[in-house]
């Protein structure tokens, strides 16, 4: 990512198109914040909603054009700052030095062999922007006064940010001025550019995102030049559109949850050098040392002398990329489609089958997901269907006799179907509802593939189109592997075959030592993390009388303090994986981190 970097040069309104009246900016920032407060469209209507939202956008955006802080010179020229800034703090600096990977951008290289596990990098404390040295910072009278700033750890540190820039002396320049100077998250996609995200499962957090941001930024706009506490801000004079959505892209792409001093709770936090790390499959290798107290980072593999360091960002969907992170993973083994399915009440055996359900451990309404594997669906998937296609009768061996609870085991297990009739009713409920997702795409996969091959396609269209054509594959692969396991069971229920049956014997294959729940029934979220978080930054409201803190909005990735999306909610998690990255596809490059999740040493798993 050799891209022009933000340099702290205030360019004092230099090309500005025209002199704006703090007035007329007030009356426009006064009209998106009232168009972005409105009551959520009508279903259809977000599209336009959006488009009326960007077009205001876009005109304060003219308007400040050449009022934003910035930088002189190129990111990397400040690398060296940064590594000697990290030194000089006590971080590990001596294995790896920054380098440009090309379509993967800047990265980790090893600058010796490491062994796998090798604790290779570690980041003290006092290098890292959290909320809690927000409120150490002339940012404190405000957040003190503020409830969205209380509620919101991503926005305070996205304001944190833009004032650190601001400062001359601020301990964390080294660290900011080798920040992107833009990002190829959605909020940087061109109007048609997003329109490839139609009907994709990605298009409504990114449009709530956009939304969520264009509010945050306005109402924040108001604060700072009305609020007292607000007066000494470095941002009264420069606080542009553009300002905040790199800000807020910086911190969706980077933040992560680590414990305070005492490890009492979590709170977010940037974390400079390793967020250079690309991503790659593998596991988690970071965690947080509350002894030492310092952020540690152990290698996931060997690595020769200059090769690139990976870490793991964590299960995501390439939907979950694009909108946090804002590239494409290659090869993505954790890659899914979305499907919503539930049990309705209108439903003659809703009652039982809610029951047998709940004794499984999963709501009679959820989402779930179809993964990009072999099989496509989960166990937790399986039991769901099979509940949702039992027959009364059916219903009632899982509900009452001697081995009625035991056979609740057994529901999540391929081995011991329900029936044949069973399978076959679910195998072909499956396939009928993957396909008719497949019929909601306006492109076939044969056109978007063609349309890949066009050499003009600007990288943010690239992104956008294969993570279309990648959800329709899922989609095809589902269907595909739905009709085969339907003609597998009518061939078994044809055929006479008999049916495997569960003996009570056969427990001790189910059970897991440490859950009392079935082995694969264990915790829905188990199944899929990430589909249930909210993705991008969180809804502000304009009334801060109205926000509970107590209820923290989900941020980017896996991390429920993070940024989010949806109309109100969002969500971050990080870790190393390895990966075939396509040679001179420039939709491959990825962002340096995601959101992680640490561990915490001699303690309990953190998650962000």
């Amino acid at each position: 990512m050799g891209k022009k970097s933000r340099v702290k040069t205030q360019k004092s309104g230099t090309g500005a198109t025209a002199a704006v009246s703090p007035k007329e900016m007030m009356n426009l920032i006064s009209e998106l914040l009232q168009k972005c407060s409105s009551a959520a469209p009508s279903p259809g209507k977000e599209w336009e909603e959006y488009v009326q939202i960007r077009a205001l956008v876009e005109k304060i955006r003219k308007k400040q054009k050449g009022m934003s802080v910035s930088f002189e010179g190129t990111r990397e020229d400040f690398f060296s700052e940064l590594m000697t800034w990290g030194a000089e703090c006590g971080a590990s600096c001596d294995c790896f030095e920054i380098s440009n990977f090309a379509d993967e951008g800047y990265g980790l290289k090893a600058a010796r062999d490491i062994k796998a596990e090798e604790l290779f990098l570690w980041i003290p404390r006092k290098m890292l922007m959290t909320v809690e040295s927000a409120k150490d910072s002339v940012l404190g009278p405000l957040y003190s006064q503020d409830r969205i700033l209380q509620a919101m750890g991503n926005v305070t540190l996205a304001l944190h940010l833009l004032c650190e820039r601001s400062n001359p002396s601020s301990p964390w320049l080294p660290y900011i001025k080798t920040l992107p100077a833009d990002y190829d998250t959605p909020l940087y996609f061109e109007e048609e550019e997003v329109r490839h995200l139609l009907a994709t499962q990605a298009i409504q957090d990114v449009l709530s995102q956009y939304k969520n941001t264009a509010r945050q930024y306005a109402y924040f706009y108001k604060v700072i030049q009305t609020h007292p506490n607000a007066s000494k801000l470095p941002l009264k004079d420069a606080f542009t559109f553009d300002d905040y959505r790199w800000a807020v892209s910086s911190v969706m792409t980077r933040q992560n949850q680590i414990p305070t001093a005492d490890g009492s709770r979590v709170t977010l936090a940037l974390i400079p050098l390793w967020d250079m790390c690309n991503h790659t499959n593998g596991l988690i290798t970071t965690g947080y040392n509350l002894e030492d107290d310092r952020c540690e980072c152990v290698a996931l593999k060997d690595y020769k002398e200059g090769e690139q360091i990976y870490i793991f960002y964590g299960t995501r969907s390439n939907a979950e990329f694009v909108i946090h992170n804002g590239f494409f993973f290659e090869d993505n083994a954790h890659d899914r489609v979305k499907i919503k399915l539930g049990v309705s009440k209108s439903e003659r055996l809703y009652a039982m089958k809610a029951e047998v359900l709940a004794r499984a451990g999963i709501p009679a309404s959820s989402i779930f997901a179809l993964h990009c594997s072999e099989p496509p669906i989960s166990a937790q998937l399986l039991a769901f269907l099979r509940v949702f296609c039992m027959t009364e009768e059916e219903l009632r061996d899982y509900l009452v006799g001697d081995h009625a609870i035991n056979k609740i085991f057994t529901l999540g297990n391929t081995e011991f179907p329900v029936s044949w009739e069973n399978e076959i009713k679910l195998w072909t409920f499956l396939e009928t509802r993957a396909a008719l997702l497949l019929k909601t795409y306006k492109t076939s996969s044969e056109e978007d593939r063609s349309m890949l091959e066009k050499p003009d396609l600007s990288l943010h269209s690239r992104i956008a189109i294969k993570l279309r054509l990648a959800e329709k594959e899922i989609l095809e692969r589902a269907v595909s592997c739905c009709r085969a396991k339907r003609l597998h069971f009518q061939k078994q229920l044809d055929e006479g075959a008999p049916l495997p049956l569960y003996e009570e014997s056969d427990i001790a294959l189910l059970e897991n030592a440490d859950a009392k729940l079935p082995i694969i029934l264990r915790k829905l979220e188990e199944e899929d993390e990430s589909v249930q978080e909210e993705m991008n930054l969180a809804q502000i409201k304009p009334d801060a009388a109205c926000v509970d803190s107590s209820k923290t909005p989900v941020l980017n990735g896996q991390c429920k303090d993070l940024n989010g999306t949806q109309e109100d909610p969002p969500g971050g998690d990080a870790v190393v994986k390895e990966s075939k990255v396509e040679k001179h596809d420039p939709s491959t490059k990825r962002t340096e981190v995601a959101s992680l999740v640490l561990p915490v040493k001699g303690g309990s798993k953190v998650r962000k």
